[in-house]
């Protein structure tokens, strides 16, 4: 299993698994998390912020994470409304 071990990886990743439940709570899918993701992982490699050993295991785990509905919660803290398109 790759762990992150460089703190301003573990940084981003919080920040990016913060937006990403914000985003979710808004009913947006995996397909908007995932586009969410990779443009936040895309400028981390642009602005080379992080050593490439730590930019590729960032990325590495955020896949794995992303994929796993189990990382999100639905609107009103609820797993069984996490992706439904109902928007009042």
């Amino acid at each position: 299993m790759t762990a992150l071990q460089n703190l301003d990886s573990i940084r981003h990743f919080q920040s990016l698994c913060d937006a990403c439940q914000t985003l979710a709570s808004r009913y947006h899918g995996p397909a908007d998390l995932r586009l969410y993701a990779d443009g936040y992982l895309h400028a981390l490699r642009r602005t080379a912020v992080l050593d490439p050993l730590s930019q590729r295991r960032l990325e590495e785990v955020v896949d794995r994470w992303i994929l796993d509905p189990s990382s999100f919660v639905g609107p009103g803290d609820n797993f069984s409304t996490l992706y439904e398109t109902g928007r009042n």
